[in-house]
């Protein structure tokens, strides 16, 4: 039997196709009440090092995923209410309100999310009502995993084995279509906030930009069939994957999974279709495999709690050597190391939010093993700046550069003029973002300390003044 009125409270979920809440929500209820809460301790908060929670190019791909829900959901004939403030108590005091009898979420695992989802059902229980926890993160679910959640291999490749063959992944939920019930009760809708109310300018987006990232579900699906129907990229992407400009190397997937404007289960069932009709090979697997880490990492988050984000992460065992020096990170911040490749990485993802993740890998590895700088502070300033961003994905990954997470190698470390001279052989990427280097001839271009005067002179560059030297001696790279 249906309840009279309950509530779908969105989160990291702001989708239409492959919502679990939401088609529990309309299975149990007569009256669907779609709600989003901006979390203001998210949105105007700051991280322990002192950065924004929510940068303005996340803050700004979120309002606009939020404003497509709600378009989508008015063409279905419901409103997303929308509030800014706490969720346990904005959503408390709406089903007080109006009377709801459940609340269908679907469940987060780390620690600020619990812990807001937990205050809010205990508040709940104080007016008989409850919440109904789904699942809308992961490729897989959990009970269908060969093992409990705290037996979980904690290296990767262990993982993948035992899971890829094994265990079936379900079939993607269908879009909700059916219109809503008109409510029978009156609800303030709530404007949708702009970036002035969160302290943001918006710049509007840089010309160099990889990719223009629009949020929202509509844009998300626009992008998947792109990629893969359009233009066939799937189909090259495991040699292309590791390219740094433009924004056909990649999926560029992320932003849009990390909102929840698009489901893994919705693209594998994609790419599977794509097998079929066009042909599979090593690429199409690949994306496959790229989404089994995001899982790895989402169970690594379940298993080990707060380990992850703590400085031993989930070994337990912090590098005595970092230091929480401020200085050296905000060198890094600003894209002012002397070393180009980071520096050009550094700074595209100050101006876009995004970096590839090949840049990723490379900078966090100078953070920690060149400059002995704690990664925890790395990994706070992309929780600010990322368009992508996801707990688990982030400081999984943070722990596993850092050598205090899931990595079979010991003392993992990049070489950082090998892989400048990999992936940016002719200097076009580190130009695009170091434009003070663009005469700089392409053989010397991550090396400018070893320029001539008379190069430095063809080149119209001081080092020192232009840009800066390298904070470390390059040659340990030669």
């Amino acid at each position: 039997m249906k309840r009279p009125r309950v509530i779908v409270w969105f989160r990291q979920d702001l989708r239409l196709h492959d919502n679990e809440a939401l088609t529990d929500a309309l299975r149990s209820g007569e009256e669907v009440i779609p709600v989003f809460v901006f979390d203001e301790r998210t949105y105007k908060g700051k991280t322990k090092f002192g950065f924004p929670k929510t940068d303005r190019h996340r803050a700004k791909f979120l309002i606009e995923s939020v404003e497509d829900l709600r378009n989508s959901l008015r063409k279905l004939g419901s409103e997303l209410i929308i509030r800014v403030g706490k969720p346990e108590e904005e959503l408390y005091n709406l089903a007080l309100e109006v009377k709801t009898s459940w609340i269908f979420c679907n469940r987060e695992r780390t620690q600020e999310e619990v812990a807001v989802q937990d205050a809010l059902e205990k508040k709940l229980w104080s007016i008989g009502q409850e919440i109904i926890f789904s699942r809308g993160k992961m490729l897989y679910y959990t009970q269908d995993l060969p093992f409990p959640v705290t037996h979980c291999p904690d290296v990767f490749t262990h993982f993948r084995k035992e899971v890829e063959r094994f265990v079936p992944i379900r079939e993607a939920l269908p879009t909700v279509e059916e219109t809503f019930k008109p409510l029978s009760v009156k609800i303030e809708a709530g404007e949708l906030p702009s970036m002035a109310d969160f302290d943001h300018a918006d710049d509007g987006v840089d010309a160099r930009s990889a990719l223009v990232f629009k949020g929202g579900e509509t844009a998300a699906l626009e992008r998947l069939n792109y990629y893969l129907w359009e233009s066939n990229l799937i189909s090259q992407y495991k040699e292309t994957r590791n390219g740094l400009i433009g924004g056909d190397y990649s999926s560029k997937f992320s932003p849009w999974l990390a909102a929840g404007c698009l489901s893994p289960k919705k693209i594998y069932s994609e790419v599977k279709r794509f097998e079929t009709e066009r042909g599979e090979n090593k690429s199409t697997y690949w994306l496959f495999f790229e989404l089994l880490w995001r899982d790895f990492f989402r169970l690594m988050g379940k298993k080990h709690g707060n380990k992850i984000f703590q400085k031993g992460g989930t070994k337990g065992e912090p590098d005595a050597q970092l230091k929480d020096d401020r200085h050296l990170l905000d060198l890094w911040i600003e894209g002012r190391t002397g070393v180009p490749f980071i520096d050009a990485n550094m700074r595209e993802l100050a101006a876009t939010g995004f970096m590839s993740n090949r840049g990723r890998q490379n900078v966090a590895s100078f953070l920690v093993k060149d400059l002995h700088v704690n990664w925890q502070m790395g990994a706070e300033y992309f929780e600010s700046q990322l368009l992508d961003y996801d707990p688990c994905s982030n400081w999984g990954n943070w722990n596993y550069i850092a050598g205090v997470g899931s990595d079979p190698r010991e003392d993992r470390y990049f070489n950082i003029l090998t892989q400048a001279k990999r992936y940016d052989p002719h200097g076009e990427y580190v130009k695009t973002w170091l434009p003070e280097l663009k005469e700089v001839p392409e053989d010397k271009i991550h090396r400018p300390d070893t320029l001539s005067k008379q190069e430095l002179g063809d080149s119209h560059l001081r080092l020192g003044a232009d840009y800066p030297r390298s904070m470390i001696s390059m040659e340990k790279w030669s």
